[in-house]
C-alpha cells in the first residue's frame, strides 16, 4: 500500500515533471531541449524588457518575470512546450489595472505590481487545485476575438510616444492619449529615436522574410545597441539651476525643493491632528462639536498634503516636455538652456533637442539624446514576500481575476494547439496550478503577471523541445543574463524595444476570426464587433470592455434559448418523421407529434407551453400530443413545473400528452420530482414508433392505416 502510494504514478499528480525528467537521459532528447531552451532565451530576454516597459514597469523587471515563471510553470503544469513569461496582454491589463492608483514605475507601483501577480497566482492555483477550470468558459470565443483584436491595436498605439522619442499629456481616454502624442509630433519628434525604431523594424522584418528561424529580435536588439553606444544615443548633461534660462522652468524646480522640505512638517502635523482627533473622539464621542472640529482639521491638512503633492508633480511632469536648446560656452563646455525657439539672438545652439529627465534639489539631468534602457541592476532578485496590506489587495481583487481568467485562457488555448500537434495529455486544471505557482513564484522575486505566450511557444516547439526541461534550460539563460551580461544592455534604445513589442502584437489583429464568427452566429459576430469597440473605446479601462463584452454574449445566448425550434412532424416521403411547415406535410387531426430543440429552463417554458396551447386550440379534435424529447437535454425546477401543470390541463381538456426518447438525466428529474408516478408510467416511451403504436391502438378503428404520421405523404411545394 505505501510502495503504490509514494510510486512514480501516484506523484506525478503532485509533480507532474516525472513524468518527462527521466527522458532528458536520452541524449537526443537533452541536445533538443538544450537548443530550444537558448532558442526561446534569445527570444524572451529582449521581448521582456519590453513588456516590462508596456506593463508601465522598469525594463529590468521583465527580466524577473523571465526568472522563476518559465521554469516553475513547466515542472508544474501539464504542457511541456508552453513557454510562460511576460506576455503582451497580461502586460496591458497589468498597465490598465495600476495606473489609476500610481504612477508609473514609482516604487509604490512596482509594490502593487508584485502584489498582483500574488493574487492572480493564488486565484489561478485556487481554480486548478478546486478542478474549476471550467469557470474560464464563461468568456466566450468571440469575446476574446474582440478583446485580443482591440488589445493588439491599444499596445501598438501605445508606444509611438518611444517610436517617435515625444512625451505628450496621458488622458483619461487611450484614444485621447493617442491623438495627444500624434500632436506633438511635428514639434517634439527626436529624429534619431525615429531612425533607431525604424532600424529595428527593418532588422526584423527583413530577417523573418529571409528564415523565420533567425532570432530577428536578438540581432536588431544587439545592433541597435551597438549603434546606440557608438553614436552617444543617450546624451546626458548635469546641470545647475542656474544654467536653466527660464524663470518659471526655475520656480517650478525651487518649488519641489520647497516641498521636500515641507513634507516632514506637514506629516508630523497631520500625526499630531489624527492624535487630537482621537483622543478627542475617546472623550467626547463621534457627534460633539470638539471631535467634529479635530477632525475637520486633520482632514484638511491631509487635503493639504495631497493637493500640495499632486499640484507640484503636475508642474515637474509639465517642465519634463519641455524642449530646450543648448547654447555651449566659447570653450565648449557645458552653457545655458533655453526653451525652445528662445535662444537670445546672436546665440548658437548646438543643434540638439533637450529635456529634463530628472531633477535632484537644485541639480538637473539634461537629456540631448535618445531614452535608453540604462543601468540594469546587477544580480539576482531577492526572494522575499510581497508586503500583505488588505486593502490593496482588495483594491486589486476584480482585476486580478480578469488578468486570471484572460491569462489563463491565452495560456490554456496555446497548450491545447500544441498538445494535438504532439499527441499529449493535457490537463487544464494541472495547468492552471502550473500558471498559478508560477505567478506565486514570480511574486517572490520581484515579478508582475506572467501568462503562456503563443510566439515563444511557437518558437519552442519548432526548435524541436520536447519536454519541459527546454524551459528550465530558458531560465537558466536568463540567470545567466542577471547575473554577468547586465551591463551590455545599459545603451539599449527604448525606441527598439517598442519596435519589438509592435511587431509581436502584430499576430494577435485577427479580422478572419472575426468574420468567421458572424458566417457561424451572426449574434457572436456581434458580440465580437461590440467588444473590439467598447474594449478600444473603455480603454485604458479594459474590464469594461471584456465585462460587458461577455454580459453581451450572455444575454444573447439566453435570447437564442428562449425561443428554441419547436417542429409539428410528419412523414416525409424518405419515411423519416421531419417538420411538416417547412415540407409541406399532411399531418393528423387526433395526434400532434412535436420535436423540441432545446433544454427545457425558466427563460423558454412559456415558448413551450404556448406552442402547445396553439396547436391544441387550432386542431379543436385533437387527443393525443406526442413530445419527442430527444433534443432536450436538461429540466429545471421551472420546466417540470410547467409540464406537471400542463399535463394535468391537457388532460381535463381530454387530452393526453406523452413523452418519447426523454434522456437518462431528464428522467430522473422526473422521477425525484414525482412527475414520473403522477403522469404514469404508460406515458413514457423509448421511440416515437412505440409512442405512436400506443395512441393507435388506442384510437382504434384502425386508425394508422390513412394517419400522415404512418403513410408516405407527397411533399406540397411551399408558396
Amino acid at each position: 500500500m505505501i510502495h503504490k502510494l509514494w510510486s512514480p504514478p501516484s506523484l506525478q499528480r503532485f509533480l507532474p515533471f516525472l513524468a518527462w525528467i527521466g527522458e532528458i537521459r536520452n541524449s537526443q532528447v537533452l541536445r533538443a531541449d538544450l537548443i530550444a531552451g537558448i532558442t526561446v532565451a534569445l527570444v524572451l530576454v529582449p521581448q521582456s524588457m519590453a513588456y516590462a516597459q508596456l506593463a508601465g514597469m522598469p525594463a529590468y523587471y521583465g527580466l524577473y518575470a523571465a526568472f522563476l515563471p518559465p521554469m516553475v510553470a513547466a515542472l508544474f503544469g501539464s504542457s511541456r512546450q508552453l513557454a510562460t513569461g511576460p506576455v503582451a496582454v497580461v502586460s496591458l491589463l497589468t498597465a490598465a489595472a495600476l495606473e489609476p492608483i500610481a504612477a508609473s514605475g514609482s516604487p509604490g507601483y512596482v509594490a502593487y505590481a508584485i502584489t498582483l501577480s500574488l493574487i492572480v497566482g493564488l486565484f489561478q492555483m485556487s481554480l486548478g487545485l478546486l478542478r474549476l477550470g471550467v469557470v474560464v468558459n464563461f468568456l466566450s470565443h468571440p469575446v476574446i476575438i474582440g478583446f485580443t483584436n482591440a488589445a493588439a491595436i491599444i499596445i501598438a498605439t501605445s508606444q509611438l510616444d518611444k517610436i517617435f522619442g515625444v512625451r505628450a499629456d496621458k488622458a483619461e481616454h487611450h484614444y485621447e492619449t493617442v491623438w495627444n502624442t500624434i500632436a506633438a509630433v511635428p514639434t517634439q519628434i527626436h529624429w534619431p529615436t525615429f531612425f533607431i525604431a525604424a532600424g529595428a523594424f527593418a532588422i526584423m522584418i527583413l530577417l523573418r522574410r529571409l528564415n523565420p528561424r533567425i532570432p530577428n529580435v536578438l540581432i536588431a536588439v544587439a545592433i541597435t545597441t551597438a549603434l546606440s553606444w557608438l553614436i552617444h544615443f543617450e546624451h546626458l548633461e548635469t546641470v545647475t539651476l542656474s544654467q536653466i534660462g527660464n524663470k518659471s522652468v526655475q520656480e517650478v524646480v525651487r518649488d519641489e525643493i520647497t516641498l521636500k522640505r515641507e513634507i516632514p512638517e506637514l506629516d508630523k502635523a497631520i500625526a499630531d491632528a489624527e492624535k487630537t482627533y482621537q483622543e478627542a473622539h475617546k472623550k467626547y464621542g463621534t457627534d460633539d462639536s470638539r471631535t467634529l472640529l479635530a477632525q475637520h482639521m486633520f482632514d484638511t491638512l491631509k487635503l493639504k498634503r495631497e493637493r500640495r503633492i499632486k499640484t507640484v508633480k503636475a508642474d515637474v511632469e509639465e517642465i519634463k516636455k519641455t524642449r530646450f536648446d543648448h547654447v555651449p560656452q566659447p570653450d565648449g563646455a557645458t552653457g545655458t538652456f533655453y526653451l525652445r525657439g528662445h535662444v537670445p539672438e546672436g546665440a548658437e545652439s548646438d543643434g540638439r533637442l533637450w529635456r529634463i529627465r530628472s531633477v535632484d534639489g537644485e541639480q538637473l539631468v539634461m537629456n540631448g539624446g535618445g531614452n535608453v534602457v540604462a543601468t540594469v541592476p546587477k544580480g539576482l532578485p531577492s526572494l522575499a514576500l510581497p508586503k500583505f496590506d488588505v486593502g490593496v489587495m482588495l483594491q486589486l481583487l476584480s482585476a486580478g481575476i480578469t488578468i486570471s481568467l484572460l491569462g489563463f485562457m491565452e495560456a490554456i488555448s496555446i497548450a491545447k494547439a500544441m498538445a494535438t500537434k504532439t499527441r499529449q495529455k493535457l490537463d487544464a486544471n494541472q495547468e492552471l496550478i502550473g500558471q498559478g505557482l508560477a505567478n506565486i513564484a514570480g511574486s517572490l522575486s520581484l515579478s508582475y503577471p506572467t501568462s503562456g505566450s503563443f510566439s515563444r511557444s511557437a518558437v519552442n516547439i519548432n526548435a524541436g523541445a520536447v519536454t519541459g526541461f527546454s524551459s528550465v534550460v530558458t531560465s537558466a539563460i536568463v540567470i545567466i543574463t542577471l547575473l554577468w551580461l547586465t551591463p551590455l544592455l545599459y545603451h539599449l534604445p527604448q525606441a527598439t524595444l517598442a519596435a519589438v513589442i509592435m511587431m509581436a502584437v502584430v499576430g494577435l489583429i485577427n479580422v478572419k476570426a472575426v468574420q468567421h464568427a458572424w458566417k457561424a452566429q451572426r449574434q457572436d459576430g456581434i458580440v465580437a464587433i461590440v467588444s473590439f469597440v467598447l474594449t478600444l473605446a473603455f480603454a485604458p479601462h479594459l474590464d469594461k470592455g471584456i465585462l460587458i463584452g461577455a454580459g453581451l454574449a450572455l444575454i444573447l445566448y439566453l435570447y437564442r434559448t428562449m425561443q428554441p425550434r419547436v417542429a409539428v412532424l410528419a412523414r416525409h416521403p424518405d419515411g423519416t418523421l421531419r417538420d411538416a411547415e417547412m415540407f409541406g406535410l399532411d399531418t393528423c387531426k387526433n395526434i400532434t407529434m412535436i420535436r423540441f430543440d432545446g433544454s427545457l429552463y425558466f427563460a423558454n417554458t412559456s415558448y413551450f407551453e404556448d406552442k402547445i396551447q396553439e396547436r391544441v386550440a387550432t386542431r379543436p379534435e385533437l387527443k393525443y400530443v406526442i413530445v419527442l424529447a430527444d433534443g432536450i437535454n436538461q429540466v429545471d425546477a421551472t420546466g417540470e413545473e410547467m409540464l406537471s401543470h400542463l399535463g394535468e390541463r391537457l388532460h381535463a381538456a381530454g387530452i393526453e400528452i406523452l413523452f418519447a426518447g426523454l434522456k437518462k438525466q431528464v428522467m430522473d428529474v422526473f422521477q425525484r420530482t414525482g412527475l414520473y408516478q403522477s403522469l404514469g408510467a404508460e406515458r413514457f416511451f423509448r421511440t416515437e414508433e412505440q409512442a405512436l403504436d400506443h395512441v393507435w391502438k388506442k384510437l382504434g378503428n384502425n386508425h394508422e392505416v390513412d394517419c400522415p404520421l404512418n403513410i408516405v405523404c407527397q411533399v406540397t411545394p411551399s408558396k
